[in-house]
């Protein structure tokens, strides 16, 4: 296998992470989708990444299912419960951590036109979702150690991989003041060497 991805996007470090968690050896290829000479549309029609090629050369795309497959093929450190009403819930929370990172990576590329061609009023909106998704994580971590339950899974993979997103890219949002529970967590993954060896970099 190979996974090929951006060093700075939250979900190609959420299959990096999982990817090391599962102790599954695969090698990085790095590509910027948006660059004039990425090769990635040759892997995913849809242009993004990341993008798991498999040994037998198909591939698998987006995210969310590059993890569950990781998940499955490989007994190590089970990361999505085996039980279907706890599973859905690990999903749930990386649909809101990943719907976080869509709204701030929108803006991030708003911002990357033209002045006078950007929607303020798009930013705005893009924005709003990422203060009510913050709202609703850390109403939902509450005083908990873990996202889901008592144990280390997807979830918090999902949402450490979302939170040093906003640090790299939006640290102007200042998520750490307004939700203290949330930085207590993201501070206990980045002892994690997981967390530790992927830290994005812009």
């Amino acid at each position: 296998m190979k996974l090929i991805a951006s060093l700075t996007s939250p979900y190609a470090r959420k299959v990096r992470i999982v990817l090391q968690e599962k102790r599954i050896e695969c090698p990085l290829t790095v590509d910027i989708p948006w660059n004039a000479d990425s090769k990635v549309p040759d892997v995913n029609p849809l242009g993004k990444i990341p993008v798991l090629v498999l040994d037998d050369g198909s591939t698998l795309f987006d995210s969310r299912v590059i993890v569950e497959y990781l998940d499955h093929v490989s007994p190590v450190a089970k990361l999505i419960p085996n039980d279907y009403r706890q599973a859905i819930q690990v999903k749930r929370w990386e649909a809101l951590a990943d719907g976080i990172c869509d709204a701030a990576a929108t803006i991030f590329l708003e911002r990357k036109r033209p002045s006078e061609q950007q929607s303020q009023d798009w930013i705005a909106r893009q924005e709003a979702k990422i203060h009510r998704g913050l709202k609703t994580l850390s109403e939902e971590l509450g005083e908990g150690s873990w996202c889901n339950g008592e144990s280390y899974s997807l979830a918090d993979i999902a949402v450490g991989a979302c939170l040093g997103y906003l640090d790299l890219r939006f640290a102007e949002i200042g998520w750490r003041n307004g939700y203290p529970n949330l930085a207590r967590l993201a501070d206990k993954l980045a002892q994690r060497p997981a967390f530790a060896d992927t830290v994005p970099q812009a």
